[in-house]
């Protein structure tokens, strides 16, 4: 077992075998060398280092499951035992506990598509829409982590809040979030504060995200599972002390690594510090010129001997100790 990485984590439907492995090789292969570049002065400029976990973005990525498809999967899962989660793009989540369904910063339009960040570049689309909002709109709890577009969407959230789900918001946010969901939200939450929805217990717990003072990460429970939702942060001290109280199954970790994120590597060392069992990575493989490659996360969960799954979007996972 020592010399099997694949064994580090266990094998079954809710585990990529193989990625480990893959991973593992290629870290191991040595970089060539290459030349300096030569400068318009005639001495040679130092070439910069390469990334090893660099890994250039896919041209487009069709979800698992989308549309009726993975509407019906929903559904049918309410017979299935364990915790099911569905990764529907990223920071944007499904999760099915005690046959109730919350959805966690859902980015179901392309309300990005038309507009850049602050250097120009637009937000070009990469992973399909999984599925068009109206069709969750039979979920109980719908949680928005900040204010940004891509969590808390104008072209999203009317449409899923149609079904008269509940609607909770950072503190701070009310005021955007009501414009973009054409309704009031339930309750705006503080850091520490708490709110009860159908059998979900929500509590907000610290985020750092430069330019999202409002933003909050979330800690749910219901029933016997525990999941904690990152939103957009910074690994910063006191983010996982205070997450770590609830002994959490599942964390839901960004690993773009710009704008104001953790890469791979600070957030596979944020969920290990909260003491999630497993690790899930999120906001990539959206936008083209904002993903990162998954590697450099795995990396560290292998360092860490962390347990994580790597969804992708429209696939679901299940977590299922047994009772």
């Amino acid at each position: 077992m020592a010399n099997d990485p694949d064994a580090l984590f266990p094998s079954g439907p809710t585990t990529r075998r193989g990625l480990l492995s893959a991973f593992s090789r290629r870290a191991a292969e040595a970089l060539p060398d290459l030349p300096d570049l030569p400068s318009l002065s005639g001495g040679p400029v130092p070439r910069p280092p390469s990334d090893p976990f660099h890994e250039e973005p896919p041209d487009w990525i069709e979800p698992v499951l989308s549309g009726e498809d993975l509407i019906a999967e929903i559904r049918a899962s309410t017979d299935d035992r364990g915790m099911h989660i569905w990764w529907l793009g990223q920071s944007g989540f499904l999760v099915q506990m005690s046959k109730e369904n919350i959805l966690l910063d859902p980015y179901l339009s392309d309300s990005l598509s038309e507009t850049s960040d602050e250097s120009g570049v637009l937000h070009e689309r990469i992973t399909g829409i999984v599925v068009e909002p109206a069709g969750l709109s039979f979920v109980d709890v719908v949680a928005s982590s900040h204010s940004h577009l891509d969590h808390l969407d104008p072209g999203t959230l009317p449409d899923v809040l149609s079904g008269g789900a509940a609607f909770v918001c950072a503190a701070g946010s009310e005021m955007v979030a009501t414009e973009r969901a054409g309704r009031a939200p339930d309750v705006a939450l503080h850091v520490g504060e708490l709110a009860t929805f159908a059998g979900f217990q929500i509590e907000a717990v610290p985020a750092y995200h430069d330019d999202a003072p409002e933003a909050v990460g979330y800690v749910v429970r219901n029933g016997t599972y525990c999941f904690y939702h990152a939103g957009d942060t910074r690994r910063v001290q006191g983010i996982a002390e205070a997450v770590s109280e609830y002994g959490v199954d599942v964390a839901f970790v960004p690993i773009n690594g710009k704008h104001g994120n953790m890469d791979g590597t600070d957030a596979a060392r944020l969920a290990y510090e909260a003491g999630a069992m497993i690790a899930i990575p999120c906001h990539h493989e959206m936008f083209r010129h904002n993903t990162a490659s998954t590697s450099r996360f795995v990396a560290e969960c292998v360092r860490l001997s962390q347990e994580y799954r790597l969804p992708r979007a429209g696939e679901r996972i299940t977590i299922d100790y047994g009772f």
